[in-house]
């Protein structure tokens, strides 16, 4: 079977360790196809594997709505893709485009498209338009979450929904180190720096621990400022450490730094969260998680992991309290976070899951051509 996979998340080179996984598929000849860079991300090296990587010009960069690959339709057509998975939301124009331009090809590909969408929100025209028109034409879609996945049924969806999230963790980059004993202890957040992410929670949550503990924030965005006065005006900015994105290649190291890691995001009229990476990251390297009672991130963690409500600064600091005074605590969660991770979210079980999806899709496109 001939896939394309158009995907700008791909930019990132830990996330393409999934198309190494899904080219070892006898059955699928795999082409990824890749803009040079998405935001500030520019594109990283890719791993060693058996499949065609295809870097195309991207327009209206880092508009998630906006964007789209110019050239796609010519290299559809010298592809001739017998599925075609577009990693974007069906209400994007670059999902519209794509869709559109792959149904124009003789035999037309089996199509998936993949979101993580978890509120039924209603877009303006023309966006409402494109969703309706992608729906209409996709063969399965692939919802990051059984939230989301209920969300499109909302919405009126009646094809193969399929629950599995975008990326997976390679369980031997995330992996966990023995730490050295010390008497600091080490709270980590990575991620972006805005009103939802509830970092402010955190700050204000640690301005109650014990001199003992540091903070480290990884991570920008607009709030940078504001979060860094926050601080000052706790006391903590000595105990509290920002640092600029790092690498996927470097975040490992990060999360080895750590004794405890939190995501302390607050839902907002138009979104919550969706998953949370992170978490699994963080889990992978066997750091103890913290979340936030938000959108999918209590069901990632499961039992493994601590949850307080969201914007309770208080009941934060008391979980963190107990890992700090509980070693053997601390441990557990980092053994039952481990095992979570090697039993639902390595980027092997989600290639794996992958590749069911798109033979089902496939097939059932390929019954429904020969039957018309």
């Amino acid at each position: 079977m001939r896939v394309a996979l158009l995907s700008k998340a791909l930019v990132v080179g830990a996330y393409q360790r999934k198309c190494a996984l899904l080219a070892e598929h006898e059955d699928i000849a795999l082409t990824v196809l890749v803009p040079p860079r998405w935001g500030h991300q520019a594109l990283e090296e890719r791993h060693a594997c058996n499949y065609a990587l295809r870097v195309l010009p991207i327009r209206f960069n880092g508009h998630f709505h906006l964007h789209y690959y110019p050239t796609l339709g010519r290299v559809l057509r010298a592809l001739q893709p017998e599925l075609l998975h577009v990693d974007e939301e069906p209400y994007n124009l670059a999902t519209w485009l794509a869709v559109r331009q792959a149904a124009r090809l003789k035999p037309r590909p089996a199509l998936v498209c993949f979101s993580w969408q978890n509120l039924n929100r209603r877009y303006p025209a023309p966006f409402c338009w494109m969703e309706r028109d992608v729906l209409r034409r996709i063969d399965a879609l692939i919802a990051g979450s059984a939230e989301s996945a209920q969300m499109w049924r909302t919405k009126g969806f009646r094809g193969p929904i399929h629950v599995v999230p975008q990326f997976g963790v390679d369980e031997g980059a995330f992996a966990p180190v023995p730490r050295p004993a010390n008497d600091t202890f080490t709270i980590g957040y990575a991620g972006r720096l805005v009103h939802e992410k509830g970092v402010d929670v955190l700050l204000r949550a640690f301005a109650q621990l014990p001199s003992s503990a540091r903070l480290l924030i990884v991570g920008e965005g607009k709030q940078r400022q504001a979060l860094e006065r926050l601080a000052a005006s706790l006391g903590v900015s000595a105990r509290v450490h920002f640092r600029p994105p790092l690498p996927s290649t470097a975040m490992p190291s990060f999360y080895h730094s750590l004794d405890a890691f939190v995501l302390p995001s607050r839902s907002l009229p138009n979104w919550k969260e969706q998953f949370g990476r992170v978490l699994i990251e963080a889990m992978a390297c066997g750091v103890p998680v913290i979340t936030s009672s938000c959108g999918e991130a209590p069901n990632v963690v499961g039992d493994a992991g601590l949850v307080f409500p969201e914007e309770d600064a208080d009941a934060l600091a008391a979980h963190l309290r107990t890992l700090m005074d509980d070693a053997e605590h601390q441990r557990a969660l980092a053994a039952r976070g481990r095992a979570r991770v090697l039993a639902h979210f390595t980027m092997r079980h989600v290639a794996a899951q992958t590749a069911q999806v798109w033979r089902a899709a496939y097939a059932n496109h390929t019954h429904r051509s020969a039957s018309t």
